[in-house]
């Protein structure tokens, strides 16, 4: 190798250096451009978020106050069928009355004097139990492979010795007796 090789070859590994360092910084300057986009990024959808969260607060409390302000009782108690029908959450064994309140925007004691004063029955949470023994029924004559335990837990009631007692005092037989008739009338 001669002296103008080993020139040249010097000469080109300084370039090469030159091009991996220009490179190196290249790379920390994009890398620190991510970074900041990244935090941007997050900032953008934690913002996003909250907006949204927002929105849906403002909407649920414009949804509470449309629904607070209705003075008709019909209208209220529409709402609250439609409510039932739709979504089903008296079939979930933690909803109540206060529940129900709050599905409908409305206050406790606005529910209360609607059941109180509008409806045969007495108080919301009746309503609901009502609406269980109606469920129950349904899925006794409507799945007859379910066991009584399982119609107990869907419809709601959570064990079989209540839907047992809900049954008897609403007409007056037990689960076992209500599809026992069913099966003999067909």
């Amino acid at each position: 190798m001669t002296k103008e090789d080993i020139q040249r070859l010097q000469e080109e590994n300084a370039a090469l250096r030159e091009e991996v360092e220009r490179l190196k910084n290249e790379l920390i300057r994009l890398v620190s451009r991510n970074l900041d986009l990244s935090e941007r990024l997050e900032e953008d959808l934690e913002m996003r978020r909250r907006t949204d969260v927002a929105r849906e607060l403002l909407n649920g409390n414009i949804e509470r106050q449309r629904n607070a302000d209705l003075k008709d009782d019909a209208q209220l108690m529409a709402l609250i069928e439609l409510q039932v029908e739709e979504n089903g959450p008296h079939l979930k064994p933690d909803f109540d009355s206060a529940a129900l309140a709050q599905l409908l925007g409305v206050s406790k004691e606005r529910l209360a004097r609607l059941f109180s004063h509008q409806t045969i029955y007495r108080t919301a949470d009746a309503y609901i139990d009502n609406l269980r023994v109606l469920a129950a029924m349904r899925m006794l004559r409507e799945k007859p492979q379910w066991s009584i335990a399982a119609v107990a837990e869907e419809s709601g009631i959570g064990n079989v010795r209540t839907l047992q007692r809900r049954m008897q005092e609403v007409i007056g037989m037990t689960p076992v007796d209500y599809r026992r008739m069913l099966t003999r009338d067909l």
